[in-house]
C-alpha cells in the first residue's frame, strides 16, 4: 500500500512583531545557532548578549516597521501564500503542505504534528533555499532533526538539499525578469544579489557561493545577456571578517561613481521577499547607488507565490516523491 506523502516547506523564520522585544527573541535564537555563527561559543555569547542583543533589536525593529504587512512580516506573508498556492497545485494528488520555520513559529514540531494528523507517513522536506549552505539549509536540517526526535517514530523522509540549477527554477527566474522588463523597461545592467556568507566557509567546503555563481550564469544565459551586462554580488555581511565577494553595496557604489545609467537588481537566493530584499536592496542599496551618482535603480521582486514559481515547486515535489 502506498504511503501518504506530505510536504514540509521550510523557511528561515521571522520576528512575530516589529518590536524590539520580538526582534531580540528572534535574533537570540537565530544568532545562537552554531551553523550560523561558529565563533568560539564563550566569546560569541559575551558579544551576542553583551553587545548585539542590547543594540541591534531596536534598530532592526524600526527597519521591520517600514515594511511590515497587516498579516505579519513579508517573509511570513509570502511564505504562507506559497504554502496555500502549492497546496492548491498538489490538491489533485491529495498531498498536504505545511509551513515550518527553522527559528520561531510555526515550528518544525507543530508542522510535523499537523502532517501526522493528516495521515502523512513520508515527508518531503523542501527548504526554500535554492542554493545549499550550512548557514541556511544545514541549519534547517538540524532543526528538523530536533523536531523529529520528539516523534514516537520517524516517518519516511526525503530532503531536497538545493535546486540552484534546475531548468524550471532558472526559467521561473528568467520569466519574472522578462515580465518586469516588459512592464517597466530594461536596465543597462542586471545585478544578481545573493545573501553572503564568510569567505572562510567557502574555503572549507560550503557549496553555496559556487552554486550562486552557477545560478547567476544560467540566468544570464536564459536572458541572453552578454558579459558586461550582468554581475553577481553578495549582500548582508556583518562583522569584521572577509565575506564572499564582490559585495553588493560596494559594487553599486562603484557603479554609481562611474555614472552608470539604469541598474536592475534581482535576488535569486531569496524565495520570498523579506527584510533583506525590501529594506536592504530596495531602499538602502537604491539610496547608495543614486547618492554615488547612478542614474536609475529598479528592484525586481522575488518569486514569492508567482504562478511559474509554484508550478516549479509542485514539479520539484513530484520529482522527489518516492516511487511506489
Amino acid at each position: 500500500m502506498a504511503k501518504k506523502v506530505g510536504v514540509l516547506l521550510i523557511n528561515l523564520g521571522t520576528p512575530e512583531q516589529p518590536t524590539p522585544q520580538s526582534v531580540r527573541k528572534f535574533l537570540a535564537e537565530f544568532l545562537s545557532d552554531r551553523r550560523v555563527v561558529d565563533i568560539p561559543k564563550l566569546i560569541w555569547m559575551i558579544i551576542l548578549h553583551g553587545i548585539i542583543l542590547r543594540i541591534r533589536p531596536a534598530k532592526v525593529a524600526k527597519l521591520y516597521q517600514s515594511i511590515w504587512f497587516d498579516d505579519g512580516s513579508p517573509l511570513m506573508h509570502y511564505s504562507r501564500k506559497q504554502q496555500v498556492e502549492l497546496q492548491k497545485a498538489l490538491s489533485d494528488q491529495n498531498i498536504p503542505v505545511e509551513l515550518a520555520m527553522t527559528y520561531g513559529n510555526p515550528s518544525m514540531v507543530d508542522a510535523g504534528r499537523s502532517l501526522a494528523k493528516q495521515g502523512v507517513e513520508h515527508i518531503i522536506a523542501l527548504p526554500l533555499y535554492p542554493q545549499n549552505s550550512r548557514t541556511s539549509t544545514a541549519a534547517a536540517f538540524d532543526s528538523l532533526a530536533r523536531g523529529l526526535s520528539k516523534c514516537p517514530h520517524v516517518p519516511g523522509l526525503t530532503w531536497i538539499s538545493d535546486y540552484h540549477d534546475h531548468p524550471a527554477y532558472i526559467e521561473a527566474l528568467a520569466d519574472s525578469v522578462r515580465r518586469y522588463w516588459k512592464e517597466f523597461g530594461q536596465g543597462e545592467y542586471l545585478l544578481m544579489s545573493f545573501h553572503g556568507i564568510p569567505e572562510r566557509l567557502e574555503r572549507i567546503g560550503d557549496p553555496y557561493p559556487g552554486q550562486c555563481r552557477k545560478t547567476a550564469k544560467l540566468l544570464a544565459e536564459a536572458l541572453g545577456l552578454a558579459d558586461g551586462q550582468w554581475q553577481e554580488a553578495f549582500q548582508s555581511r556583518f562583522g569584521k571578517e572577509e565575506w564572499v565577494k564582490p559585495y553588493t553595496d560596494a559594487t553599486l557604489q562603484t557603479w554609481g561613481k562611474e555614472g552608470r545609467g539604469r541598474v536592475d537588481v534581482v535576488a535569486p537566493s531569496f524565495s520570498v521577499d523579506c527584510l533583506e530584499t525590501l529594506e536592504e536592496i530596495q531602499i538602502q542599496n537604491k539610496e547608495e547607488y543614486l547618492e554615488a551618482g547612478g542614474k536609475e535603480y529598479h528592484y525586481i521582486p522575488a518569486l514569492n507565490a508567482d504562478e511559474m514559481h509554484i508550478k516549479f515547486l509542485a514539479q520539484l515535489v513530484n520529482e522527489y516523491c518516492p516511487k511506489q
